[in-house]
Protein backbone atom coordinates (compact mmCIF):
# COMPACT_ATOMS: atom_id res chain seq x y z
CA UNK A 1 0.00 0.00 0.00
CA UNK A 2 1.58 3.20 -0.90
CA UNK A 3 -1.94 4.98 1.02
CA UNK A 4 -3.14 6.96 -1.54
CA UNK A 5 -6.40 9.10 0.20
CA UNK A 6 -7.47 10.65 -4.06
CA UNK A 7 -6.55 9.92 -7.13
CA UNK A 8 -7.11 12.02 -10.01
CA UNK A 9 -7.34 9.79 -13.31
CA UNK A 10 -7.52 12.00 -16.85
CA UNK A 11 -10.21 10.83 -19.17
CA UNK A 12 -9.26 10.72 -22.55
CA UNK A 13 -10.24 9.01 -25.69
CA UNK A 14 -8.54 5.63 -24.24
CA UNK A 15 -9.47 3.82 -21.03
CA UNK A 16 -6.00 3.06 -19.82
CA UNK A 17 -5.79 5.65 -17.51
CA UNK A 18 -9.32 4.84 -16.14
CA UNK A 19 -8.51 1.00 -15.73
CA UNK A 20 -5.47 1.51 -13.46
CA UNK A 21 -6.91 4.23 -11.92
CA UNK A 22 -9.99 2.30 -10.57
CA UNK A 23 -6.88 -1.26 -9.86
CA UNK A 24 -5.14 1.08 -7.91
CA UNK A 25 -8.21 2.33 -6.34
CA UNK A 26 -9.44 -0.72 -5.07
CA UNK A 27 -6.32 -1.43 -3.43
CA UNK A 28 -5.74 1.51 -1.75
CA UNK A 29 -9.45 2.04 -0.83
CA UNK A 30 -9.46 5.52 -2.24
CA UNK A 31 -11.56 8.05 -3.33
CA UNK A 32 -11.36 8.49 -7.55
CA UNK A 33 -11.78 11.94 -8.92
CA UNK A 34 -12.43 11.73 -12.98
CA UNK A 35 -11.68 14.77 -14.70
CA UNK A 36 -12.65 15.32 -18.62
CA UNK A 37 -11.06 18.57 -19.83
CA UNK A 38 -12.72 20.05 -22.83
CA UNK A 39 -11.79 23.14 -24.85
CA UNK A 40 -12.60 26.87 -24.00
CA UNK A 41 -15.43 27.66 -25.96
CA UNK A 42 -14.66 30.71 -27.86
CA UNK A 43 -17.52 31.11 -30.55
CA UNK A 44 -21.02 33.28 -30.67
CA UNK A 45 -23.59 30.63 -28.49
CA UNK A 46 -26.11 33.56 -30.19
CA UNK A 47 -24.87 32.35 -34.19
CA UNK A 48 -24.73 28.75 -33.72
CA UNK A 49 -28.24 27.98 -32.40
CA UNK A 50 -27.08 26.13 -30.01
CA UNK A 51 -29.44 25.31 -26.92
CA UNK A 52 -27.45 23.03 -24.79
CA UNK A 53 -23.50 23.98 -24.88
CA UNK A 54 -22.65 21.89 -22.86
CA UNK A 55 -23.93 18.89 -24.41
CA UNK A 56 -21.99 19.70 -27.30
CA UNK A 57 -18.44 20.54 -25.16
CA UNK A 58 -18.83 17.21 -23.53
CA UNK A 59 -20.26 14.61 -26.13
CA UNK A 60 -17.73 12.58 -27.76
CA UNK A 61 -17.83 10.30 -31.59
CA UNK A 62 -18.12 7.00 -29.73
CA UNK A 63 -20.48 7.55 -26.66
CA UNK A 64 -17.06 6.59 -24.51
CA UNK A 65 -17.93 9.02 -21.66
CA UNK A 66 -21.16 7.32 -21.27
CA UNK A 67 -19.63 4.15 -20.98
CA UNK A 68 -17.05 5.20 -18.28
CA UNK A 69 -19.36 7.29 -16.26
CA UNK A 70 -21.61 3.71 -15.94
CA UNK A 71 -18.55 1.34 -15.71
CA UNK A 72 -17.48 4.20 -12.32
CA UNK A 73 -21.11 4.11 -11.26
CA UNK A 74 -20.65 0.20 -10.78
CA UNK A 75 -17.27 -0.01 -9.88
CA UNK A 76 -15.72 2.74 -7.51
CA UNK A 77 -16.33 5.49 -4.95
CA UNK A 78 -15.94 8.15 -7.81
CA UNK A 79 -16.55 11.83 -8.73
CA UNK A 80 -17.05 13.09 -12.37
CA UNK A 81 -15.75 16.29 -13.53
CA UNK A 82 -16.26 18.05 -16.66
CA UNK A 83 -14.09 21.56 -17.02
CA UNK A 84 -13.51 23.48 -19.86
CA UNK A 85 -9.52 25.17 -20.13
CA UNK A 86 -6.03 24.27 -20.56
CA UNK A 87 -5.71 20.79 -20.42
CA UNK A 88 -2.61 20.58 -18.37
CA UNK A 89 -3.64 23.49 -16.35
CA UNK A 90 -7.01 22.53 -15.35
CA UNK A 91 -5.54 18.78 -14.76
CA UNK A 92 -3.19 21.04 -12.07
CA UNK A 93 -5.76 23.20 -10.75
CA UNK A 94 -8.48 20.27 -10.55
CA UNK A 95 -6.00 17.85 -8.74
CA UNK A 96 -4.96 20.74 -6.11
CA UNK A 97 -8.39 21.63 -5.63
CA UNK A 98 -9.53 17.74 -5.16
CA UNK A 99 -6.50 17.29 -2.77
CA UNK A 100 -5.47 14.46 -4.92
CA UNK A 101 -2.55 12.12 -4.00
CA UNK A 102 -1.69 10.99 -7.64
CA UNK A 103 -2.27 12.27 -11.12
CA UNK A 104 -2.93 8.89 -13.82
CA UNK A 105 -2.49 9.89 -17.20
CA UNK A 106 -2.53 7.55 -20.23
CA UNK A 107 -0.50 8.12 -23.53
CA UNK A 108 -0.75 5.97 -26.53
CA UNK A 109 1.88 4.63 -28.16
CA UNK A 110 0.57 4.96 -31.66
CA UNK A 111 1.31 7.53 -34.06
CA UNK A 112 4.64 9.22 -35.23
CA UNK A 113 7.30 11.08 -33.88
CA UNK A 114 4.73 14.57 -34.33
CA UNK A 115 2.09 12.66 -32.16
CA UNK A 116 5.04 11.50 -29.47
CA UNK A 117 5.79 15.12 -29.70
CA UNK A 118 2.95 16.74 -28.52
CA UNK A 119 1.62 13.94 -26.16
CA UNK A 120 5.01 14.15 -24.56
CA UNK A 121 4.54 17.54 -24.13
CA UNK A 122 1.24 17.07 -22.74
CA UNK A 123 2.54 14.64 -20.36
CA UNK A 124 5.26 17.09 -19.25
CA UNK A 125 3.40 19.85 -18.83
CA UNK A 126 1.54 18.39 -16.41
CA UNK A 127 4.40 16.69 -14.55
CA UNK A 128 5.90 20.13 -14.21
CA UNK A 129 3.25 21.98 -12.81
CA UNK A 130 1.55 19.10 -10.98
CA UNK A 131 1.18 19.46 -7.04
CA UNK A 132 1.43 15.78 -6.33
CA UNK A 133 3.18 12.73 -8.32
CA UNK A 134 2.13 11.69 -11.96
CA UNK A 135 1.47 8.37 -13.32
CA UNK A 136 1.88 7.72 -16.84
CA UNK A 137 -0.13 4.22 -18.40
CA UNK A 138 -0.19 3.02 -21.52
CA UNK A 139 -3.80 3.82 -23.10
Amino acid sequence: MKGYRNLLVTADSSQGALREGLRLAGEENCWVTVLKVVPPYEGDIDLTGVRNIREVLTSDRAGEWRTWQRHLREEAAARVRVEQGDLPETINRVAEEEGCDLIIMGVKKRGGWLHRLFEGNLVHRVARGAPCSVMVVDA
